[in-house]
């Protein structure tokens, strides 16, 4: 069994689903440590306990978060080397594949990003060409760095929770490292965050800039929000919205698609969706071609149809 580190980057008061996945993956391949940075709450500390993690790695320095990732890469990289770690566990965000890269080269490690699965001998199974392969690949260096695709693996507590000890680490200085200067809160829509979600309700050039029945029939599901480029760069949602080649991949368990194409850079993001529903009205549009259900009609009229119908059933 591998010694197995998994990072976790300011989880607040509670931890994210897709850092559950992650918990559960390392206990699977091995004995789990978790290299924290931020502060550590009584609701995480019991999180930890609960999935099994045996000990918890802080760094000696508390001011990582005001660089960008180069001070987290050499934290993880120093957090490896004191628990003899073989498979380090990142989320597969953008920060997080340029925090495993970057620990790649610290390590001289193998790295392996957009996994969906992991098996106990190491082999790791990754997502290709937009989700229409995947390959099982397995690093020939003696530690090997992954980062998970979210909503592959089921969140399951251990079957009895430990007591993790905390230590700390320190981090190596890092020259030149590019420094925040400053922060603007975002403001919270409610919502789950789009790359969690196990619904998204998606809205395009369709939506001819009314993204209204996205977002009600989002709020009646519970669902993130998300949006092809050609809405966000037609100023019709933020950016942070955008689903596709040169946006986020998502991977929910439902993907409801309003009045998008379905050209291959929105394929990209989508794909491995495990359920597509598509609505357009142009019955030859690319997106019926991956969808599960199809719906051919105008988006005006079927999303606050279903978004009725959701909230009738709900009570």
């Amino acid at each position: 069994m591998a010694n197995v580190l998994v990072f976790i980057d300011n989880p607040g008061a509670s931890l994210k689903k897709s850092s559950l996945e992650l918990l559960t993956l390392a206990r699977s391949l091995g004995e789990s440590t978790v290299a924290l940075n931020g502060e550590l709450s009584d609701s995480a500390a019991a999180t930890f306990a609960e999935y099994g993690v045996a000990g918890i790695l802080r760094p000696s320095a508390q001011d990582l978060d005001e660089f960008l990732v180069a001070p987290k890469a050499a934290f993880l990289a120093a957090a490896a080397e004191n628990t003899g770690a073989g498979i380090v566990l990142l989320d597969n965000s953008p920060e997080g594949k340029e925090i495993a890269a970057r620990l790649g080269v610290r390590l001289s490690a193998g790295v392996i990003t957009d996994v969906v699965a992991v098996d106990p001998d190491g082999t790791a199974h990754k997502s290709v060409l937009a989700g229409s392969y995947t390959t099982a690949c397995k690093a020939t260096t003696a530690v090997s760095v992954l980062t998970l695709k979210a909503n592959n693996v089921t969140p399951e507590p251990a079957p009895a929770a430990t007591s993790p000890a905390t230590s700390t680490v320190d981090v190596p200085a890092v020259a030149a490292a590019a420094r925040i200067t400053a922060r603007e809160q975002k403001v919270a829509s409610g919502r789950p965050d789009l790359t969690d979600a196990r619904i998204v309700v998606a809205g395009g050039r369709g939506m001819d800039g009314d993204f209204g029945p996205v977002e009600e029939l989002a709020d009646a599901l519970g669902a993130a929000v998300g949006a092809s480029r050609a809405a966000t760069d037609a100023g019709w949602i933020s950016h942070d919205a955008q689903v596709g080649q040169t946006g986020k991949t998502v991977s929910p368990q439902l993907y409801i698609s309003a009045g998008i194409s379905g050209a291959i850079q929105q394929k990209a993001g989508m794909q491995t969706s495990k359920v597509i529903v598509a609505i357009n009205k142009d019955a030859e549009s690319p997106v019926f071609e991956i969808a599960d259900f199809g719906i051919i009609g105008d988006v005006f009229d079927v999303l606050p149809q279903a978004t009725a119908e959701i909230k009738k059933r709900k009570g």
